[in-house]
């Protein structure tokens, strides 16, 4: 049976991070190697440090993707794609970094795959804002989920 709880200390047999309403939006088992660096798992502040640094580095890059898809910058678009991709790669926070690799690949005239070429920048660009405005939901989910499991969700 399995059991929802706001505290990390409290896990399941499987030794779940206590992360059940993150879905599929978290890889927990790429989160949980962030969580194995912290020294203590009640104050986790390594962890957290990584986590909030990661919060406001994304509102950045996001803002920097409004102002380079206003100038229509595919270029630039595909670095912060990449570069948030990374990011969010690296804290197993998978939605938020499909979404960025999309950015990227179209970015550089590709489809979302980036298996094939796209000519069309005006079309490329649209599917840009929509990706973006997907990877700003996403990010807002677990942004929500991982205050909630730091304690920090007033």
């Amino acid at each position: 049976m399995a059991r929802t709880t706001d505290h990390p200390e409290d896990r399941s047999e499987e030794g779940s991070t206590g992360l059940p309403e993150a879905g599929d939006s978290i890889d927990t088992s790429t989160f949980e190697q962030i969580l194995e660096m912290d020294e203590d798992e009640d104050e986790r502040e390594f962890s957290k440090s990584i986590v909030y640094d990661f919060f406001q580095q994304a509102e950045s890059t996001f803002n920097n993707m409004d102002t380079k898809l206003a100038s229509k910058d595919l270029e630039t678009l595909s670095s912060l794609g990449h570069f948030l991709k990374g990011s969010s790669a690296t804290l197993g926070l998978t939605k938020v970094k499909d979404c960025c690799e999309k950015i990227q690949n179209l970015g550089l005239r590709k489809d979302e795959t980036g298996s094939k070429d796209e000519h069309d920048d005006e079309k490329s660009l649209g599917k840009i804002k929509e990706q973006i405005k997907l990877a700003k939901q996403e990010f807002q989910e677990v942004e929500k989920v991982l205050k909630k499991f730091y304690h920090d969700d007033a």
